[in-house]
């Protein structure tokens, strides 16, 4: 039994946002659907004399939140919001595998750094069920230890984490510090100060958002088949989402691993015409288009059933694959950043080959800037890189200051 208990119902928003918000600072919760469950119902009843809030969250010590805001759930987790002071070295937003790395090393160079993230410390990879390909870990390693691996390491060098904290925007104050510096502001009202900051927000795979999805990601539900797909070595069917390059490329690379691979698209295919024809000749792949996704079933942990239905006959499909992969877009979080940062034309941040932007004094690393490749150890490479470009604006900006201090020669 987990400390924390979610009272809700499916088709409820906010029961789906606290449950997202839980598996993002990856605390471990019971779920009771109060529909299915009149023992449930019952017992939320009896704790509202009567009121059926939902979600209503009971925590270990017996006591409860109904529908709690995001904020009021970080606030009873204990969750750290606010940082003792307001001016550091560097802030780094995004606290994923990128953000992290380039804490250690911040820490590692005598700066004094400051990680803002606003879910939960290891970003997409801490909610990742498993990762086989991070070099040194043969066995492969689950993407929550990974994350809490990272953030350990930052803490052991007494890096300055918040989670569950938004950054709303980013701006640069020339009066400041005698040679300016960029202000960082938070949701909660907060802004903080920095010589340096890097914008490690990361990318968000864009979601079916059908039933049943959420719970199996990670888990029966991927956005990586380079990632995810030894995990199905000999199995008889994997299931791809998608009519784009990327989904039908990830489909043939798929074939290493299934007896068959299904493609559904909500439309045609869309990819180039020689991925197009590898697809459509390859024996081991069957192509349904004009298909709708509908629902997804399974158990914790496994992926037991797809129902999707055909647009022009109406028909519903009803397949049993091993895993499905979903490619139906890459978003990249930069919501904040949007009219203050040059961005590429599909969102995500311009850099040069020193990872800065075009504002000076901020700079840009993993899957948020454009032309990253999308990968754990690639985003904590990057980490590293852009930190050590950082630590030499720093250091041109100290002699610069010292210029500025000593005056024109006589």
């Amino acid at each position: 039994m987990a400390d924390i208990t979610v009272y809700g119902a499916p088709w409820c928003p906010d029961c789906k946002r606290a449950k997202q918000f839980l598996n993002e600072q990856r605390v471990p919760y019971d779920w009771v659907d109060v529909d299915a469950d009149p023992e449930g119902l019952a017992f939320v009843e009896g704790l509202q004399d009567g009121g059926r809030t939902i979600p209503t969250i009971v925590f270990k010590d017996g006591s409860h939140l109904l529908e709690p805001t995001n904020a009021e759930l970080a606030e009873k987790l204990g969750l750290e919001l606010r940082a003792d002071r307001s001016a550091f070295d560097l802030v780094i937003v995004g606290g994923g595998p990128a953000g992290l790395s380039a804490a250690i090393y911040s820490a590692r160079e005598g700066m004094d750094a400051l990680v803002i993230e606003k879910s939960g410390l290891g970003g997409q990879a801490g909610v990742t069920e498993r990762i086989d390909n991070y070099p040194g870990f043969v066995d492969g390693i689950s993407g929550a230890e990974l994350a809490q691996r990272l953030a350990d390491h930052a803490r052991r060098y007494a890096v300055t984490l918040l989670s569950a904290v938004e950054v709303t925007g980013i701006r640069r104050d020339e009066t400041l510090g005698g040679h300016g510096m960029v202000i960082v502001d938070t949701s909660a009202g907060d802004s903080y100060c920095a010589d340096a900051v890097l914008l490690a927000t990361g990318s968000r795979y864009r979601r079916l958002g059908i039933e049943g999805e959420d719970e199996l990601i990670g888990a029966g539900i991927h956005f990586c088949a380079t990632c995810d797909g030894p995990f199905y070595r000999g199995s008889d069917e994997l299931l791809v989402v998608g009519g784009g390059n990327s989904a039908l490329e990830e489909a043939l690379f798929l074939t290493k691993y299934a007896g068959r691979v299904r493609i559904v698209a909500r439309s045609g295919i869309a990819a180039s015409a020689l991925v197009a024809d590898k697809v459509r000749n390859h024996p081991g792949i069957t192509i349904h288009t004009n298909t709708d996704v509908l629902s997804i079933t399974g158990r914790p942990g496994k992926l037991e059933s797809v129902t999707a239905r055909d647009r022009e006959s109406g028909e519903e499909l009803t397949f049993r694959p091993a895993g499905a992969f979903v490619f139906v877009g890459l978003d990249p979080n930069t919501g904040p950043f949007t009219h203050t940062i040059d961005l590429d034309e599909r969102g995500f941040i311009v850099t040069d080959g020193a990872f800065a932007t075009s504002i000076d004094g901020v700079f840009a690393a993993g899957d948020v800037r454009a032309g990253a490749t999308r990968q754990v150890g690639s985003a904590v490479g990057e980490g590293i890189a852009a930190l050590l470009a950082i630590r030499s604006f720093l250091e041109r900006q100290h002699l610069r200051s010292e210029h500025k201090a000593e005056g024109p020669a006589s």
